[in-house]
């Protein structure tokens, strides 16, 4: 199906004038027409309503291209570019930059981060190591090696001062311990690469390489964290789900996926100039936002239902998979009493939105109908290669199979501030070879699927 540029507009000037987007759009008018110096205000006021009005305007495509029915989102979708140009994606990429996501703080991109975040835990000093210690990484992704050396400090300090109050957290107060004081030691290397990038000339080799070094130390600290952080997950904990659903698959905790994706006949991958012959990209599924979407995808891996199955979507907004051959545009199998089947047989899904702050996700339902547009969800739409379950635009029960990645720029989609979080549940994140997604085209195969870890945090219908 093609989408031409009236409709797009009409549905995307239908989305501008939701909660979603309109009071942003009004407030950062009116933030601009108040300010100090009058002069500078009339530009500042021009170039922010521009700026907003194109960032809309690119929320829109996107809102356009995903609210489809998902047999259609693999259609052609040729139409976009004519839609809004490149030079308003451009100017909203670089007015996005400073925009506050539905958590107060810059937009987070990184997978790893939003999925520690994403935790069902409480213990406020660990997330302020948790904010330390990713901004090491940031600053260091940026250069700005002072910066990043004041943040080590902060970590060292709160790992010596408040390691009692993280500990108390813990299901197992000793391995908590012995992870802080593995991650207090590791934090040693980390300050020596770090001074000695201060100490080389800036775009040298040595600069480069001491970088590298303090980059490769800091994942190995954040992985530590993030099994720190998984201690303080009370024992037997789940996300609470309503008994209507346990006839669905559901997973409890969190699994990880394993995904290789070839080109047909021997063509190869082409990552900014470096080839590969296979796309490997490795996934974490996430139970605790999501645990029927979660569910039923783990299922549907453990099945075999993805293995040999062909890309049907890639425009530059999203990868998409999941509808199989057949008049059936999802998995078929044993309906749940609650949704019922698909026209073909297909078993489908409940829409499952978890709001941030929330006890557990509710179901069948946007999170505009609920009256709560703008809110964040737990798992947001804003690193690259979320992932998300497509249904069908005016039934929210209607996802059984298909599923995509987001390639659309972070930037343009803050938690809370955009079309897709409280519409789309996010269920899982590309944590290691997110990049492949730029060059996986329609009609590239699925190799393989397989669930590598988490398989027993399965718990089949009832």
């Amino acid at each position: 199906m093609r989408f031409h540029n009236l409709s797009l507009f009409l549905l995307g000037s239908q989305i501008a004038s939701t909660s979603a987007f309109a009071p942003q759009t009004v407030q950062n008018a009116r933030t601009s027409l108040y300010a100090t110096n009058p002069q500078q205000n009339v530009v500042d006021t021009i170039e922010s309503i521009d700026a907003t009005v194109k960032g809309a305007l690119s929320g829109m495509a996107l809102a356009a291209a995903l609210w489809t029915a998902p047999a259609l989102m693999a259609g052609t979708m040729d139409q976009f570019p004519s839609v809004v140009s490149n030079d308003a994606f451009s100017s909203s990429i670089a007015s996005a930059k400073e925009m506050a996501s539905g958590s107060g703080t810059r937009v987070n991109k990184d997978p790893e981060s939003l999925l520690r975040y994403g935790l069902p835990i409480k213990n406020k000093e660990v997330r302020d190591l948790q904010k330390s210690i990713e901004d090491i990484k940031i600053n260091v992704s940026s250069k700005r090696k002072s910066a990043a050396l004041d943040d080590l400090k902060k970590a060292r300090g709160i790992i010596n001062t408040k390691e009692s109050k993280m500990t108390a957290s813990c299901r197992d107060a000793k391995v908590c311990s012995d992870i802080l004081a593995s991650m207090k030691s590791d934090l040693e290397p980390l300050e020596g690469t770090l001074r000695a990038s201060v100490d080389y000339q800036s775009g040298s080799d040595q600069e480069r390489k001491a970088l590298d070094d303090s980059y490769l130390t800091q994942d190995k600290i954040q992985k530590k964290l993030t099994t720190l952080e998984e201690q303080m997950i009370p024992a037997g904990y789940q996300t609470p789900v309503p008994s209507d659903y346990d006839d669905l698959p559901q997973l409890k905790g969190r699994a990880t996926v394993e995904m290789v994706v070839k080109k047909t006949g021997g063509e190869k991958f082409d990552i900014e100039g470096q080839l590969f012959n296979e796309a490997k990209m490795k996934m974490i599924i996430d139970g605790y936002a999501a645990p029927v979407t979660s569910g039923n995808f783990v299922d549907l891996v453990q099945k075999g239902f993805y293995t040999d199955m062909d890309i049907q979507r890639s425009d530059g907004f999203v990868v998409q998979t999941g509808d199989p051959k057949g008049e059936a545009d999802g998995y078929v199998g044993t309906p749940s009493k609650s949704v019922g089947a698909g026209k073909h047989g297909e078993r489908l899904i409940p829409l499952e939105i978890f709001p941030k702050g929330d006890k557990g996700p509710f179901y069948e339902t946007t999170i505009e109908d609920e009256g709560r547009g703008g809110e964040a969800t737990v798992l947001p739409f804003s690193s690259y290669g979320a992932m998300g379950w497509a249904r069908e635009e005016y039934d929210p029960n209607t996802g059984s199979s298909q599923f995509f990645w987001l390639l659309f720029d972070s930037d343009l989609t803050p938690a809370g501030k955009n079309v897709l979080d409280g519409r789309y549940p996010v269920f899982g994140y590309v944590v290691e070879g997110a990049d492949f997604l730029r060059d996986v085209k329609e009609g590239d195969i699925i190799a393989s699927a397989k669930v590598t870890e988490g398989a027993e945090n399965l718990v089949q219908p009832k």
